[in-house]
């Protein structure tokens, strides 16, 4: 038989607030938001739906979490260079959220609610500070400072939620289709556009099956970095 020490430790190891949103995590990763339920969450853990509550609240509670824990894990990444630059440290943290949603698709729609209805908490917040220091550290004039923060933001916030959505994860997309047959289905179909009136579609429609979403990504990281450029 187990002492009532081992009995007590199990009991918290499971009802702990880690392990709780390691496996919300484990749920939204394996199956989206529908997949969270207080039934599939009590099963997992071998828990009543008390417990849950009391350490991580309702659902929408749960889920503020879950994304909190994911994003904070990526605001840490730092420059792997000893003498990184600003615009090493922007590149490495826009890197790390681009990669946390690539791995967690349910995270962009999170994400972007969390900007939106909640701007004083930690995920808001923390995305600000983490890339807003850089930005001061550009030189950016201080009255600049929040244009500047806001543009590297809505870009790095709307291109990897893009890339997300292109993966499967929104309405109006098969989400059986890879992304290899989506692009392929996409240039054929800019290939069949009248080629008078639409040049430009014509001339990128070989591009579009060949780019690589993270050197996309980049590039317009460069683009805005060049323009906070302009700013100092």
């Amino acid at each position: 038989m187990p002492t009532r020490a081992r009995r007590t430790q199990r009991r918290n190891q499971v009802l702990s607030r880690e392990r709780i949103l390691d496996t919300a995590i484990g749920l939204l990763d394996s199956g989206g938001e529908g997949a969270l339920t207080v039934r599939a969450m009590t099963d997992r853990l071998a828990t009543g739906s008390g417990a849950i509550y009391y350490h991580v609240g309702n659902r929408d509670e749960l889920l503020d979490a879950a994304t909190e824990s994911v994003i904070t894990a990526a605001l840490s990444t730092r420059s792997a260079g000893a003498r990184a630059t600003p615009e090493d440290e922007i590149r490495a943290v826009a890197l790390a959220l681009f990669d946390a949603i690539a791995e967690h698709h349910w995270l962009a729609t999170r994400l972007t609610l969390q900007i939106i209805r909640n701007p004083v908490g930690p995920v808001t917040v923390g995305i600000f500070e983490r890339l807003g220091r850089q930005v001061g550290a550009l030189g950016v004039p201080r009255p600049r400072w929040f244009d500047a923060a806001s543009t590297l933001v809505h870009y790095i916030l709307g291109a990897i939620s893009q890339n997300a959505r292109v993966e499967g994860d929104t309405s109006g997309i098969d989400p059986d289709a890879d992304r290899e047959e989506f692009f392929d289905q996409t240039s054929r179909a800019w290939r069949d556009l009248d080629a008078e009136s639409y040049p430009f579609m014509h001339a990128i429609v070989g591009q579009i099956r060949e780019h690589d979403d993270r050197e996309q990504f980049l590039t317009g990281i460069a683009v805005v970095l060049d323009g906070l450029a302009r700013l100092r």
